[in-house]
């Protein structure tokens, strides 16, 4: 099992994998945190394809052949499980040779075929909510992927429709989510996403990112889904709602004492 419920696990990483500089940066950062930090389980995320971009006019990634050549580089030389998404069940086996954890994207999240894809690589399948489901409608999501054989499964809330161009977080889902009996992750980063609000492409409101994270993990969250470059700013993708890399550390701090406030004491 790559979930350990003595440890925080935290999915950490670029939006997009852009460029080998920008994964190196990112990957050695994860690598000193997690030294450090023997207490949190780190996965690095990056996805080699932006598949739901708002605008055809969008950078959308480079591609799955080079994606993969670089979490194959990040897992073997920086020791770290890697994770990224998939759209379409023809990805999944070229996916699962590489990566530890195999992520069905949010808006996929129903797709009864590539779930059960995922499923049967024997790999960790890790499922975002939609943005137009309920937390209670999860359990018929996860249990298309137990229904596969998954080998472990991880569920992901990251925030629900509201509105135009809005979303919020209701702190109810995690418990609700968490009697499906199955890690439960925030993704503190999407949830302060703003789609489509920046003229044909997303906003983001990254100063909400440390008080929605602390927020979920005292609510019963097991884990934390936080995007994060070098510079935000200069990213081909979701760069308002990225955390700075150099913040990181503050903020993993900051959630890491809130977990361990809230974690039920040894028996």
């Amino acid at each position: 099992m790559l979930f350990d419920p003595s440890m925080l696990l935290v999915i950490a990483g670029p939006c997009s994998l852009e460029t080998e500089e920008v994964c190196r940066a990112v990957a050695g950062r994860i690598r000193d945190l997690a030294r450090s930090h023997p207490d949190i389980r780190f996965v690095f995320k990056g996805s080699f394809d932006k598949a739901n971009r708002t605008s055809l006019a969008s950078e959308r990634g480079i591609g799955i052949e080079a994606g993969l050549r670089l979490l194959g580089m990040i897992r073997r030389e920086y020791g770290l499980p890697v994770l990224t998404d998939v759209h379409e069940t023809n990805q999944v086996a070229a996916v699962a040779a590489v990566c530890d954890v195999i992520q069905i994207p949010a808006f996929l999240c129903r797709q009864t075929d590539l779930l059960l894809a995922a499923a049967a690589t024997g790999r960790v399948v890790n499922v975002k909510k939609g943005q137009f489901l309920s937390p209670q409608e999860m359990a018929h999501v996860t249990g298309k992927l137990r229904h596969g054989n998954a080998a472990e499964v991880w569920q992901t809330e990251r925030g629900t429709t509201f509105g135009y161009q809005n979303l919020v977080v209701d702190m109810r889902s995690f418990a609700i989510m968490r009697q499906n009996g199955l890690p439960t992750v925030f993704d503190a980063t999407h949830s302060v996403q703003l789609p489509g609000a920046a003229g044909g492409k997303s906003g983001g409101q990254r100063e909400f990112v440390a008080p929605l994270a602390k927020a979920a993990l005292a609510a019963g969250a097991d884990g934390l889904f936080v995007e994060t470059h070098p510079d935000p700013d200069k990213a081909i993708s979701d760069g308002p709602n990225m955390v700075p890399l150099a913040e990181l550390p503050a903020l993993l701090e900051q959630c890491l004492a809130v977990w361990r406030a809230v974690r039920p004491p040894a028996s």
